[in-house]
């Protein structure tokens, strides 16, 4: 099998790279309504230490990392990405809870403040067994007992057009997995092809529009294609799928002002030689290679507007 990197490895690169991506995550999970320039802050996560027993009988001990710890405001947040259904999922959100806890704790004589973060599993993959929450129950001596308790995110519940219109990037990567079954088996796969095409040309559009930086939108592409060579491992589906997103050539930011000072000067030229708004979009598409959603928008932020 083929050494690709996996759906977790894809996700804590995305995380350390492109934290900004996932602040239209946090809004969709939480309810929330953070300005997509609110400053987000990845916390160190200490880890935690197990020991596991190594076929010659001796001692090893593994340090565990939470996948995704970050604060935006004065709320920290804990997002677990899972590839599989894993029944130790719960206690091990309590544990990586609790390591976030210890660094916000507060204490006095004989007291002390424990915040416990908001969390969620984003689970890549579902499966009949893939719960729709997660919940830990605190059971104290004196009977009391406490639920803490999250949805989890199933990321194939959400179409690829909610994920565009909410800004999801981050879980366009893992969107091919819904199809992995017809991908490995070689089976008919026209619906993911459609679907990546779909993909494509929304970032695009948005790369365009400034929504996606060049080097946001460059790895995006790149994770999807990670996790198409993931899947297909070689067959006669990877070169298809990976053609979709390796072949786009992306716009850099210098040459997209170059672009737009060019139309900007055809756009004063053609009214002021009476041409019409027809004719003159045609030119901006045929001259400077422009989707007329672009030359639109262009006649719109430089054209005179006559009455």
């Amino acid at each position: 099998m083929k050494k690709t990197p996996d759906y977790d490895n894809v996700f804590k690169t995305m995380k350390m790279k492109h934290k900004r991506l996932f602040i239209s995550v946090i809004n969709d999970v939480f309810k929330k309504n953070y300005p997509t320039d609110m400053n987000v802050e990845i916390l160190p996560s200490e880890g935690y230490l197990t020991e596991n027993e190594t076929p010659d009988g001796s001692k090893e001990v593994e340090e565990q990392i939470s996948d995704f710890l970050i604060r935006i405001g004065s709320n920290v947040y804990l997002l677990e990405c899972q590839s599989y259904d894993d029944g130790s999922m719960a206690i091990r959100i309590a544990e990586y809870a609790f390591i976030v806890a210890k660094q916000f704790a507060t204490w006095d004589i004989g007291h002390a403040t424990i915040p416990m973060p908001r969390f969620s599993v984003i689970y890549v993959k579902r499966t009949d067994r893939t719960p729709k929450t997660t919940t830990i129950t605190f059971t104290f001596p004196d009977g009391q007992t406490v639920d803490y308790k999250s949805d989890n995110v199933i990321l194939e519940h959400f179409t690829k057009e909610e994920i565009v219109r909410k800004r999801l990037f981050p879980y366009i990567p893992f969107y091919i997995a819904r199809y992995e079954e017809a991908i490995t088996s070689e089976g008919i796969i026209d619906q993911a092809v459609n679907d990546l095409i779909y993909f494509r040309d929304e970032m695009i559009q948005l790369h365009w529009e400034n929504e996606l930086s060049d080097q946001e939108i460059a790895d995006l592409m790149g994770f999807v294609n990670t996790i198409i060579t993931h899947i297909t491992d070689g067959n006669k589906n990877e070169e298809r799928l990976v053609s979709i997103m390796g072949g786009t050539i992306i716009e850099t930011e210098s040459e997209r002002l170059i672009k737009r000072g060019e139309a900007k000067v055809m756009i004063e030229m053609g009214q002021e030689f009476g041409l019409d708004d027809s004719e003159i979009l045609t030119r901006l598409q045929d001259k400077l290679g422009l989707s007329l959603d672009r030359a639109e928008s262009y006649l719109k932020m430089y054209g005179k507007q006559f009455v």
